[in-house]
Parts: C-alpha cells; sequence; structure tokens
C-alpha cells in the first residue's frame, strides 16, 4: 500500500496555513493556530482517528477567529483529499461517543460528494472564549474540499465543552473507520459507478 499522507499548503491575504497528515499514523499532533481551544479539538480528531496532523496557522486573529478556522477547515479537507486514494476503504464511517451527560454521533462517506447536516443545540455562544459558531464553518470547509457528505448531530448535553468535544471525537472515529483498507475490496473503488 502506498503511503497516505500529503502536505497542501493555503495562503491568502487573510490567512497562512500549512497542514500535513498521515493518514495511518499513530494519533500524533503538533499544532501552532493561536487558538488553543481548536487546538484541544484536534487533538481529539488526531488521537482518535490514528491519523498524524501537523498545523502551521498564521490568521488575522486581531479581526477574529473566523477567516483561521474557516480556512483550516479547508486545507486539512485538502489535504485529506489529496492523502486518500479511495479504492479499497470502507467508505462509510459511523461513531457515536458520549462524555459524561453529552452524546455525539457522526456519519461519514467519502462520497466524492460534499454535503453537510450539522445540528448542534449549543447551549452557550462560547467556550473558552472561542466562538462555537465557528465549528460550523470549520466542517463546511473541510467537507467541501475533502469531497465528503458528513452528517454530525450532538443528541443532548448541557456543556457546551462537552457538546463539541463529542463531536470532534467521534469524528475522528468515524474517518478512522471510513478510511480504513478492507482487505476484501482491496483494489476495488468502493462505488457502483466505479470512481467516487
Amino acid at each position: 500500500m502506498s503511503l497516505r499522507q500529503a502536505t497542501v499548503e493555503r495562503n491568502t491575504k487573510e490567512t497562512q496555513i500549512k497542514v500535513s497528515v498521515n493518514l495511518d499514523g499513530t494519533g500524533e499532533l503538533s499544532t501552532d493556530t493561536g487558538l488553543p481551544f481548536l487546538d484541544h479539538m484536534l487533538d481529539q480528531v488526531a488521537r482518535h482517528g490514528l491519523i498524524d496532523i501537523t498545523v502551521k496557522a498564521v490568521g488575522d486573529l486581531h479581526i477574529d477567529a473566523h477567516h483561521t478556522v474557516e480556512d483550516l477547515g479547508i486545507t486539512l479537507g485538502q489535504a485529506f483529499n489529496k492523502a486518500l486514494d479511495r479504492k479499497g476503504i470502507r467508505r462509510y464511517g459511523h461513531a457515536y461517543v458520549p462524555l459524561d451527560e453529552a452524546l455525539s454521533r457522526v456519519v461519514i462517506d467519502f462520497s466524492g460528494r460534499p454535503g453537510l447536516e450539522y445540528h448542534i443545540p449549543f447551549t452557550r455562544g462560547a467556550v473558552g472564549g472561542f466562538d462555537v459558531d465557528l465549528f460550523h464553518e470549520f466542517f463546511q470547509g473541510f467537507v467541501n474540499h475533502a469531497l465528503v457528505t458528513l452528517h454530525i448531530d450532538n443528541l443532548r448535553g448541557v456543556n457546551s465543552h462537552h457538546q463539541i468535544e463529542t463531536v470532534f471525537k467521534a469524528f475522528g472515529r468515524a474517518l478512522r473507520m471510513a478510511m480504513e483498507i478492507d482487505p476484501r475490496s482491496s483494489d476495488v473503488i468502493p462505488s457502483t459507478k466505479g470512481s467516487l
């Protein structure tokens, strides 16, 4: 099997972002975004997805975090799309993850078609100074550039930190499942169309 790794750089007038991924890693994260809570969430993806992720992001945080978060989702999605040969993968992944009172479900399809269903009834507007609305921007950017269909549902929770952390942990688990090579069809594109 070829190495499933990629590095992508995205430079705009608002952000300069470099992302490297190893989809067959050990769950190591090296990140410098200037947004500690986002770094904490990326650590969940790396750890629970067994994906090595390196992120260097410089953005216009003096304005707000919107451009950095959105562009990071875009760049991470591009890196996943570049690293992943869809031949032989399981294609679909799903996970339920609890954290105390919170429970979330994430389902992903490496379909080649971007689509996001996102349902998180946050109980607060910010966690640690981080605007929770920006998580939608992150996932929309990822979906559009990884070319995946992604369903995210927070099924219950009263603590916003717990709500979003269960989402990112479930996201990591769902990614891991969907990207896994199926030994029974390692040379086959998992689609009746013959392409994804």
